[in-house]
C-alpha cells in the first residue's frame, strides 16, 4: 500500500521491538511519504484485526471502485489492445485478491464484478492482492450481461472459461480486444453470462480433479493471452 497508494495510508501501527530489514524498509517508506508511525504491543495489534498481521497494520482510506461508464471509456481508450477480466460470482476474498494480482501482472485494464454477487475491496482482498487492488481498477456493474453486450458492441470478444467447452483456451485467437470471463468454483459461469460469451474454452485437465482453483485458472488463461499477444 505504501508503494502503490501512499496517499491512502493515514497511519501505521508497528510491533514494538521489531528491527528486522523488512520493518526498516517500511519505516523508510512511511517517513518518505509523511505517514505517522506508532509503536504498539502484540496485544494492541491483535485487538485491531481478526487475521494475521505480521507485526504491521496500516489504517487506510477505503479503496476506490468504478462503474460501467469508466469501463466503456477504458475500452475506447485501449482499442485493439483492450483486456478485461470478468469474475462472475467469485465471492471468496482470497480468490479475488489473487485474481487481482494476476490481472496486474498480465496487464489487464480492469477487473469487472457484479455488484450483487461479489466480495468488494475488503481488507483481506487488498492484503492478498499485494498492491494490485490499487493498480488494477475494480469495476462493479449492476447487470453483467448488459455490460458484456456493450463491450461487444464496442468491438470486444468475450471468452468464457467452462469445463464442458469443446475447445481449449490455446486454440482460440486471443490477440484482439478481449474480455475473459471466469466463474466461481463448482458453479462456474452463470447461465445468462455463458449465453453472452462469443466463445467458451477450457483448460486441459490430466488428473483426477476436474477443475483448478479459480485464481490459478485465471492466471493460466491470462498468461496464455499474454503469450499470444507477444507473438
Amino acid at each position: 500500500m505504501l508503494k502503490s497508494a501512499p496517499g491512502r495510508v493515514r497511519e501505521l501501527h508497528v510491533q514494538r521491538g521489531r528491527q528486522d530489514d523488512r520493518l526498516q524498509k517500511i519505516h523508510k517508506l512511511a517517513e518518505q511519504h509523511g505517514v505517522t508511525l506508532q509503536w504498539a504491543t502484540v496485544k494492541n495489534l491483535d485487538d485491531k484485526v481478526n487475521a494475521r498481521h505480521q507485526g504491521v497494520i496500516a489504517l487506510c482510506e477505503e479503496g476506490q471502485t468504478h462503474d460501467e461508464a469508466f469501463l466503456l471509456e477504458s475500452m475506447e481508450k485501449h482499442g485493439n489492445k483492450a483486456l478485461f477480466l470478468v469474475l462472475d460470482g467469485v465471492t471468496d476474498p482470497h480468490n479475488l485478491g489473487a485474481c487481482l494480482r494476476s490481472a496486474d501482472g498480465a496487464g489487464v485494464h480492469a477487473v469487472v464484478v457484479p455488484k450483487d454477487n461479489s466480495v468488494g475491496l475488503t481488507p483481506v482482498v487488498q492484503k492478498v492482492a499485494c498492491g494490485a487492488a490499487e493498480s488494477v481498477p475494480l469495476v462493479m456493474v449492476t447487470n453483467l450481461t448488459r455490460t458484456l453486450e456493450k463491450l461487444q458492441q464496442a468491438g470486444a470478444w468475450v471468452v468464457g472459461a467452462a469445463g464442458e467447452a469443446e475447445q481449449f483456451i490455446y486454440d482460440i485467437d486471443l490477440t484482439g480486444p478481449l474480455v475473459l470471463v471466469m466463474g466461481a468454483e463448482g458453479k462456474g459461469i452463470r447461465q445468462l453470462t455463458r449465453k453472452q460469451c462469443d466463445y467458451l474454452a477450457k483448460l486441459p485437465m490430466a488428473g483426477e480433479v476436474s477443475s483448478l482453483n479459480v485464481s490459478v485458472a485465471t492466471g493460466v488463461c491470462l498468461f496464455e493471452i499474454v503469450r499470444q499477444r507477444r507473438g
